[in-house]
């Protein structure tokens, strides 16, 4: 099998290259690999697509080294190509995805997840793009534009932007124009704070809005926020970020939550959506999750 590590330099707080160089000496048994470091997000999609199509034969095993977009590039990437498979080894702000698995600190360890176990895991097509972990817009997405404007600023990035862009994201971002369709059943009216549409558990870091996903069963768990008042929000969010969200009787009114295949998006003209937090900007989105497309390596329990 052909290792090739998709290095991100500028994810997290510093350039993951030398950890993960380390991490592959250390390893007791040698693989053949590469090291790839990409110019732009784009350019990592078409190095994995260019590479797989000139080795349509051979074994190739991708490691996305960097945050979510990281992942997400990777998994773009490998869609429809049999031979193909990817980990993570996760050195962003967020590491969303592995946290489905418990942790992100065991994706690590490079040698624990180079001899790691695939796991079948499905993939959502969102329009023409794709999207691992979660598709969330309103609230969500207008944090996700501020973080992504803010993460590069001395002062105001790294790890401060997020906390930055939410308070943004509680100014501006608290009524957002849409209709959803979950299987064709219309879930709201008019305006939502926030929907999330997801095959991972958490998104932004600490919001555990998922509890109840399956990232292999086909199903998509869809979870929509009506507009509240500010001040409610405020005492609302602990149990958003515990995950004790569905089912609560707090949330009666507050929360619609569906298991779908397909979810249908109708926004005004602009309207933007976060895919594993890129912004994707379209008025008509079309959600269609795909089972078990993507072999994912998930470190073996010691």
């Amino acid at each position: 099998m052909k290792h090739i590590f998709i290095v991100n330099t500028v994810a997290g707080s510093e350039s993951c290259l030398n950890i993960v160089r380390e991490g592959i000496a250390k390893c007791k048994k040698a693989i053949d690999y590469e090291i790839y470091t990409p110019d732009s997000p784009s350019d990592s999609i078409n190095y994995i697509k260019r590479y797989l199509e000139n080795h349509c034969e051979e074994e190739v095993r991708f490691y996305a080294c960097g945050g979510d977009g990281t992942i997400n590039k990777v998994a773009t990437g490998i869609v429809g190509f049999p031979n193909a498979s990817m980990a993570a080894l996760p050195f962003g702000t967020g590491n969303d995805y592995v946290k489905y698995y418990g942790s992100a600190e065991k994706f690590k360890d490079v040698c624990s997840v180079i001899h790691g176990e695939e796991k079948l895991v499905d993939i959502m097509k969102v329009n023409e793009r794709y999207a691992l972990n979660s598709t969330h817009f309103g609230l969500d997405s207008v944090v996700a534009k501020a973080m992504n404007k803010l993460r590069r600023n001395i002062i105001f990035g790294k790890k401060r932007a997020y906390p930055f862009a939410v308070v943004w994201g509680f100014i501006a971002g608290m009524r957002n124009r849409c209709i959803v369709y979950a299987d064709g059943e219309q879930l709201n009216t008019t305006d939502i704070l926030l929907c999330t549409v997801s095959n991972g558990k958490y998104v932004g870091g600490s919001y555990f809005n998922a509890p109840n996903s399956l990232n292999d069963d086909g199903l998509l768990e869809v979870c929509l926020v009506k507009p509240v008042a500010r001040l409610k929000f405020l005492g609302l969010i602990k149990y958003y970020v515990a995950g004790t969200h569905i089912g609560n009787p707090k949330f009666k009114d507050i929360v619609v939550y569906r298991q779908a295949k397909r979810v249908t998006i109708e926004g005004p003209e602009g309207f933007c959506v976060s895919i594993d937090g890129e912004i994707y900007k379209n008025s008509h989105i079309e959600i269609e999750n795909l089972e078990k497309k993507i072999r994912f390596v998930v470190p073996r329990e010691n």
